[in-house]
């Protein structure tokens, strides 16, 4: 079962921008062969922060007023948000590691 949650630009701001805990949003299209790639290490992570992390994944595609918004020109990126805010940011596949390193800075 996913434990990733999915966003949209209608419940964007509630879901990340108001988190009290950071929020890793992963941007990602269905036909971008490297977000299926990252997609089971952002489920992994989702379970294993859960609680301290909130891991959500946007289909840029579908909400493209967010992706313009947060400048998403390359998939998939990932933002991590703390306190409303973008603090971070990883484009493309990268080692499980690399994202527990990111994740682990902004806790």
């Amino acid at each position: 079962m996913s434990k990733s949650v999915e966003v949209n630009d209608s419940n964007f701001d509630q879901i990340v921008l108001q988190s009290k805990t950071p929020v890793m949003v992963d941007f990602w299209a269905v036909w971008c062969g490297p977000c299926r790639m990252v997609e089971p290490i952002v489920e992994e992570l989702a379970s294993e922060y859960e609680g301290k992390v909130t891991v959500a994944r946007l289909n840029v595609d579908e909400n493209m007023k967010t992706a313009s918004q947060y400048g998403i020109m390359s998939i998939p990126t990932l933002l991590i948000f703390k306190g409303g805010a973008p603090v971070s940011n990883i484009i493309g596949f990268r080692p499980k590691a690399e994202f527990k390193r990111s994740l682990d800075a902004v806790l």
